[in-house]
């Protein structure tokens, strides 16, 4: 098992404050510091708080990819992963492209976690066309198949029904052997049966209970099966809210200070009672504990948001303490 923290990258996740990369930058370190074995940065041109019950302003965000390519020069260690990539912002074959690059500039430590957008207003900003579900699972289905083939070396030839490549290649190679591996994300049916055909792993954001994690883990594992795969061979991630106290006092005074620095409307009806039963939210033990009961369900890393949104961080504190009593454990168990 293994852990890695979603890094702050919005208006409003770090401490309340606006994105900035020194923020971002230090968090990174820190992180790694601390015990955290994995950074994540999400892919949005602008996000909203509206679905989570926040303002629908738009909030700025740092680019993922360059972000990405920021936070190789200032770590060491950590694997570096997007949460996940926007497939329709960019072509798969350019994808590749920088994949090879920055897993290069990093010394092999890129993760390339993609899936298939869901937040319209970005789309419609950018100008492009907001297609119906399946068809954004589909595509991204195959620009999967083109960036793994391309990072597997091959000079690509490639007619599907999306995407057209004619004599593309990815030189020079990536750092990894055979290469990074590639990430789908997304809970539904389609999805789960793009990612046992072409991913290497499938992760699941954000998870509230374990069962609902498992019930979707069994999903998967069927597609495996219909794929001609074993459901072992498909690895598995999940993303997960968190807060830890060393005692309750301190996991409600933790609390307390996260209602105070989150967007308004997002804890304005949920109390502590309540928020204290989703995700990994709890003492020192009980979150290992809960950890523990994820590895059981075939869970390989947990990417930790140490807040109420994505990619939120209430304190850098919580990272520290996060990383020194639960990361440095549960790493490598």
């Amino acid at each position: 098992m293994r852990m890695g923290l979603a890094l702050p990258h919005y208006d409003t996740s770090l401490a309340g404050r606006p994105a900035e990369w020194a923020g971002v930058a230090r968090v990174a370190s820190l992180a790694e510091q601390s015990g955290f074995s994995s950074v994540w940065v999400s892919d949005h041109l602008f996000l909203d708080w509206g679905k989570y019950g926040g303002p629908s302003s738009a909030q700025g965000s740092l680019e993922c990819w360059t972000t990405l390519a920021g936070l190789a020069a200032v770590t060491n260690r950590a694997r570096l992963g997007s949460l996940t990539l926007c497939n329709d912002l960019r072509n798969p074959a350019l994808v590749a492209k920088m994949a090879a690059t920055l897993d290069l500039l990093s010394g092999g430590r890129l993760d390339i976690g993609l899936g298939a957008g869901w937040y319209e207003p970005e789309f419609r900003a950018a100008g492009i066309p907001f297609d119906p579900p399946g068809t954004r699972i589909r595509r991204m289905g195959e620009a999967a198949e083109i960036i793994t083939r391309l990072l597997d070396g091959e000079e690509l030839v490639f007619k599907g029904r999306y995407y057209t490549i004619d004599g593309a290649i990815s030189r020079p190679a990536p750092a990894q052997e055979p290469r990074p591996p590639l990430w789908i994300g997304g809970k539904g049916d389609l999805v789960l049966k793009t990612a046992a055909r072409v991913a290497d792993g499938w992760n699941f954001s954000w998870v509230g209970s374990i069962d609902a994690y498992r019930a979707r883990a069994e999903v998967a594992d069927r597609a495996c099966e219909a794929a001609g795969r074993t459901p072992a061979d498909l690895r598995r991630s999940v993303g997960a809210f968190a807060l830890v106290g060393r005692t309750e006092a301190d996991l409600r005074s933790r609390f307390d200070r996260l209602v105070e620095r989150t967007p308004g409307g997002v804890l304005a009806e949920v109390s502590f009672e309540e928020f204290r039963r989703g995700g990994l939210i709890g003492t020192v033990g009980e979150v290992v504990d809960r950890i523990g009961r994820l590895a059981e369900a075939g869970v390989e890393e947990v990417v930790a948001g140490v807040g109420a949104l994505p990619f939120q961080v209430a304190d850098e504190d919580d990272v520290v303490l996060v990383g020194t009593e639960i990361a440095a454990v549960v790493n490598g168990s």
